[in-house]
């Protein structure tokens, strides 16, 4: 059984409380994301798990086995650090060999750690049991490095060290599979073809998996769950799509993608819709609520621009105010629109010929009232 439940855990490092009450349910079979800004204790509840930091308080449970005081060698996790963690005097099969190597040396009489450490000196293939052979160029084969199995790790690119690493972890076939950040030292195109191969090995073997990262673009298009944490605590656990469609705070909203929050006093509910004082402007919410003062948010992309002297004709929130920066970047067009005291990020997508209003363009801005989450 490959799922994993913590319960109420605390960790505090003299004296400092680093975790406050962590609670996640993760199913056997997910991919499951830890997400925050540095600091946040993702990777302290990480090492939890693991077994290389003991709790203070709280239970963790792998499958139904309370594993707070075992072994982390005897969890049945495997573990993908950020540094990856390679011997770079070893080749490829040699890394990716060595924890069943472990596992020989742990389990075995005199005579056969003595052939371990001979195949271990010797660093031939061919002195390897066939299973071992076996076992390891099937997992190499499968992360597209059979080809690579005598080249040291230290001649590899960096995307090719990072699926050495995932090969090491997943040969021994753990329950759970952990990994901290291991993208975090890849560049942009390859951090995108790494996310795909990774959540294409999860899918197919269908391994529990808890992925550590800051950055909410891999949680958001890997992950089946995402806990967002903040300041040692787990603020809000859900899909992705709940987490950007419904954040339940500024936090969340500002941090899983962009958001626009302006800061607002409720002056009428009716049936249909909630009216909401900005700034002495009335703007109109779908959205229901029970406090008085909320923060509205406003996705960039939720919101359309036009030049000032154009005609509203739809009933729709309508703020006025003037561009100050436009950046291109490719597929949108991100204009920073000042309306009064406030700032509104403004996402349009541009085709080829289109032209870009320019920064001190007067502009109106037009945002219907179902996307007007209040919170």
């Amino acid at each position: 059984m490959g799922s994993v439940k913590v319960e109420n855990l605390t960790k505090e490092f003299s004296g400092v409380k680093a975790l406050h009450h962590i609670n996640l349910d993760i199913k056997e079979g997910e991919f499951f994301a830890l997400l925050g800004p540095s600091g946040c204790g993702k990777t302290t509840t990480m090492r939890c798990i693991a077994g290389f930091e003991q709790p203070t308080t709280g239970t963790i449970k792998i499958g139904t086995n309370v594993v707070n005081n075992v072994l982390p060698n005897q969890r049945n996790c495997g573990m993908v650090f950020q540094s990856y963690a390679l011997f770079p005097h070893m080749n490829v099969f040699d890394n990716v060999a060595y924890s069943l190597n472990i596992k020989d040396l742990n389990a075995g009489h005199f005579f056969k750690k003595l052939a371990v450490y001979m195949r271990m000196m010797n660093k031939k293939i061919s002195n390897y049991p066939k299973r071992i052979e076996e076992k390891v160029m099937k997992i190499l084969q499968y992360v597209e490095l059979d080809k690579y199995a005598d080249r040291l790790t230290s001649e590899l690119s960096g995307g090719q060290q990072q699926r050495v690493a995932l090969a090491r972890a997943l040969v021994m076939e753990p329950a759970v599979l952990l990994m901290d950040e291991p993208l975090s030292n890849l560049d942009q195109k390859l951090r995108h073809s790494m996310r795909n191969t990774i959540r294409k090995i999860q899918q197919d073997l269908k391994i529990t998996t808890i992925f550590v990262t800051h950055d909410q673009e891999e949680a958001m298009s890997m992950a089946d769950r995402v806990a967002v944490m903040k300041s040692g605590e787990v603020v809000q656990i859900g899909t992705p799509t709940d987490l950007y469609s419904y954040p339940t705070t500024p936090f969340i909203a500002d941090f899983v993608g962009t958001s626009n929050i302006l800061p607002g006093t409720i002056s009428e509910k009716t049936e249909e819709e909630t009216v909401i004082q900005i700034n002495g402007q009335r703007i109109k919410s779908t959205y229901k609520t029970d406090k008085k003062e909320v923060n509205v948010i406003i996705r960039p992309e939720n919101i359309d621009i036009v030049r000032f002297d154009t005609s509203i004709t739809e009933e729709q929130n309508v703020f006025t105010g003037i561009i100050r920066v436009a950046t291109y970047l490719g597929a949108t067009v991100r204009y920073e629109v000042e309306i009064g005291s406030h700032q509104l990020f403004v996402d349009t997508t541009y085709e080829s010929g289109n032209h870009i209003l320019q920064a001190g363009t007067k502009v109106k801005l037009t945002v219907p009232s179902e996307r007007m989450l209040l919170i």
